[in-house]
């Protein structure tokens, strides 16, 4: 078995499976050691398949659950219809995750028979979408931005804003905005915290980041234990209470005092 057809298969064994699989089982399956296995899911995870590892009894390599949906039918119209709306959205670039509705159209395609493929090609003839492209953008920035809003994960974009000034910004997706001839991006500023718009096409650059930690408050000057508690000086310590301790003899004066008057 090639590799790509063993990717393939491992991908659906593990698709198939309710609970997780060990490497050791995975290799004894497929007829090779445990090294090429690791070598594999390595490679699964480069291809953005959401491969988890288990612990526990039970545990092993498992895909999650909710990465397919169950098997929708579609007949010839059906598929038309949407495959039709879909690639005008893809020409017209009416929303940022181009590339992955393109996989989403040639799977709808690719389930057809040969003759309903026929058949759908034949009612695409007839439908035209007139209208005007949006504007273009980088297929880096677009995949930085899907990863973005689908794992929910920060952003850091090179921009360059109508001045022609590129600056440097670190964003959180709040939504995507996509007009007739232009996307803008709905982000908060990680910096101050405002919320503005960024045109997706004057986006030059875009890569994911881990989201910041937020800082702890100080503590408040009054709480005991901070500095200024500590310098602040006791009852027993302040000028009246030291003259008013030498102005109190004490019993051995008192004593002597008595003796003397005797």
């Amino acid at each position: 078995m090639r590799r790509t057809q063993r990717l393939f298969a491992l991908t659906e064994y593990l698709r198939g499976r309710r609970t997780g699989v060990t490497a050791e089982a995975l290799a004894e399956r497929f007829g090779v050691t445990v090294r090429t296995i690791y070598r594999d899911l390595d490679a699964l995870r480069d291809a953005e398949l959401p491969l988890a590892a288990e612990r526990g009894r039970g545990g092993g390599y498992a895909l999650d659950r909710a990465y397919t949906l169950p098997p929708v039918n579609f007949d010839a119209r059906q598929a038309a219809l949407l495959i039709a709306v879909g690639q005008q959205a893809v020409d017209m670039r009416l929303m940022p995750f181009v590339e992955t509705l393109q996989s989403a159209l040639d799977k709808v395609r690719a389930a057809l028979s040969t003759s309903a493929q026929r058949e759908l090609l034949t009612r695409l003839e007839g439908l035209q979408f007139l209208g005007v492209p949006g504007l273009p953008c980088s297929p880096v920035v677009r995949a930085a931005v899907e990863r973005a809003w689908f794992e929910q994960r920060c952003l850091r974009i090179t921009y360059v804003d109508g001045d022609h000034l590129e600056t440097t910004r670190e964003l959180r997706l709040r939504g995507v905005l996509m007009q007739r001839h232009e996307t803008r991006l709905d982000a908060e500023d990680l910096r101050d915290g405002g919320r503005r718009h960024f045109r997706l096409d004057r986006i030059v650059r875009a890569e994911l980041i881990d989201a910041p930690v937020e800082r702890a408050a100080a503590p408040s000057p009054a709480v005991a234990g901070s500095p200024r508690a500590l310098s602040r000086p006791s009852a027993s310590g302040s000028p009246r209470a030291r003259s008013s301790a030498r102005a109190t003899p004490s019993s051995s004066e008192r004593a002597r005092a008595r003796a003397r008057s005797r």
